[in-house]
């Protein structure tokens, strides 16, 4: 994962009118302490280098 900073209020507000879930302030601003905890924990996971010829995922297409 790059050191760049995800802006996690924008997406925040983006998904909540995609999904249409109105949050307060307080719920917006906890949501980003959660959001930015799983990004910490799955940056370790994400770095991991995987085998050139293994997949790291199925893909499934309708």
């Amino acid at each position: 994962m790059s050191d760049n900073k995800f802006d996690w209020p924008t997406y925040i507000r983006l998904m909540e009118q995609l999904l249409a879930v109105p949050l307060d302030d307080e719920r917006r601003a906890e949501l980003e302490v959660q959001l930015t905890r799983i990004a910490a924990m799955a940056q370790p996971l994400m770095a991991f280098p995987l085998p050139h010829r293994q997949e790291g995922a199925g893909e499934y297409r309708l």
